[in-house]
């Protein structure tokens, strides 16, 4: 490698995986994520490691688990002033050290958006307004100071990233785009991609379907079940409108002629139900939380033309965690020894296609004091300190239908997960900032699952 890769990262909010063209859903129009993936590499099996917004990013921009950087839930916008990441070093903190012009356009969703984050040399970000809506006129923090505008807010955020892209610095460039078009409320978003929709039978997302194993909370609640064919028609709309949005950056990226020396990273925080399992939301839209597979697993897409292989489908599981590690290593920056770090580089995994068969075997992923463990073919999640607990056969119970916890016949995966998670997070949390902790914890926002 002769030169530090630009590095363009797109982290959309609650864009499950399932609702992507390169995954394999017919129904939505994502063409540029197509190109992306058909020229770039495809992760199968990508997870987050929490499935809420606040957690999740702060682990892939820190490379630390929850339990490790502390932040275990959503942060309500203006909830505090609090520097939730003092304590760590991120991503564009070590990348600008390293030389890097950095940039982060969209949504942060780790502390007060009306101020910029250590790290970033450019800062435009959606503000801390609320109620959150993706049209309409709001005020947005560009470099610390508000400004209102008005329209769709990632076509707002997209246009101000444009001219990031369009800075004649000849530094390598981080930028960090957050989209946030799929997240409820499930309206407003522009009728052209509406209309695209609105005869759709969406036959992917079952019908029939309920969870057993809690009751609906968070956006579950909120959404008016009267209007569900709207709310997906939006939902798809949105997603839709986030794919144009990656399309529009991709093409300055061509005609500024930086296309071959970036590193084009396309995921989300987390995934999302649409009425999957009678649910609406993610980890928070029942409770007891849920570790459902449509609330921890996200696209993840990984294009650097010359350098990752095109087409190529990866099979393993990979997280945040190890996009961390990736990015890192892309751009040779050295990570501080001050924690242990649960990722790995995904580059050699990456290489021509090819499986490393030596990668780990088990997905790990928490929410507050409910910790999960995913094999290939099980799925236990447990619920600290006093349960209920969850075993699911994926191969024989796909959807999660039947909970195997207390089956003679499958005590042995049970154990042999429950050590596993006994083990790595024996090794991945602080003593301060352990997800176990619970209600000693401090209080991200007023209504945190694991206090109701």
């Amino acid at each position: 490698m002769t030169q530090q890769p630009n590095i363009l990262l797109f982290v959309t909010d609650d864009h499950g995986q399932w609702a992507s063209g390169p995954y394999g859903n017919l129904a939505v129009c994502t063409p540029n994520l197509d190109r992306l993936a058909a020229s770039g590499v495809r992760m199968e099996n990508a997870f987050t490691p929490t499935p809420v917004c606040s957690p999740a990013r702060a682990s892939l921009l820190t490379g630390l688990t929850p339990s490790q950087h502390g932040i275990h839930d959503y942060i309500a916008m203006r909830f505090d002033n609090r520097d939730w990441l003092a304590r760590v070093q991120t991503l564009p903190q070590l990348l600008q050290k390293a030389g890097y012009r950095t940039g982060m356009y969209g949504k942060w969703h780790l502390g007060n958006e009306d101020t910029p984050a250590p790290g970033f040399d450019s800062w435009f970000s959606i503000g801390s307004a609320y109620p959150f809506l993706h049209f309409g006129t709001r005020e947005f923090c560009r470099q610390g100071r508000m400004t209102s505008l008005h329209g769709s807010i990632d076509a707002i955020v997209t246009r101000h990233a444009a001219t990031f892209l369009q800075d004649s610095d000849e530094r390598p460039f981080f930028l960090l785009v957050g989209l946030s078009a799929p997240h409820s409320p499930w309206d407003g978003h522009p009728q052209r991609f509406v209309d695209l929709y609105k005869d759709h039978d969406f036959v992917d997302i079952p019908r029939s379907e309920s969870y057993p194993f809690g009751e609906p909370a968070g956006e579950s609640l909120s959404v008016d079940r009267r209007r569900e064919r709207e709310h997906l028609a939006q939902y798809h709309a949105a997603v839709t409108h986030v794919d144009e949005n990656v399309g529009r950056l991709l093409e300055l990226l061509e005609v500024a002629g930086q296309r071959e020396n970036t590193l084009v990273v396309y995921t989300s925080d987390h995934g999302l139900n649409c009425g999957h399992h009678g649910v609406w939301g993610k980890g928070n839209g029942t409770l007891p939380l849920n570790m459902l597979e449509e609330s921890i697993r996200v696209p993840l897409i990984l294009n650097w033309p010359g350098v990752l292989p095109a087409g190529a489908r990866c099979d393993e599981m990979v997280d945040h965690l190890d996009l961390f590690q990736t990015l890192a290593a892309a751009a040779e920056v050295e990570i501080p020894p001050a924690f242990d770090y649960p990722g790995e580089d995904l580059a050699p995994l990456c290489a021509n296609g090819r499986q490393n068969k030596e990668w780990r075997q088990v997905q790990f992923g928490e929410y507050g004091p409910m910790r999960m463990a995913r094999s290939r073919r099980h799925k236990l999640v447990r619920r600290f300190p006093d349960g209920p607990h969850e075993l699911f056969d994926l191969a024989s119970d796909p959807r999660e239908c039947r909970n195997l916890v207390d089956e003679p016949a499958y005590r042995l995966p049970a154990e042999q997960l429950s050590a596993a998670i006994d083990t790595y997070f024996g090794r991945y949390a602080a003593v301060d900032t352990n997800g176990l902790l619970g209600a000693a914890l401090p209080q991200h926002n007023l209504t945190e699952a694991w206090r109701q």
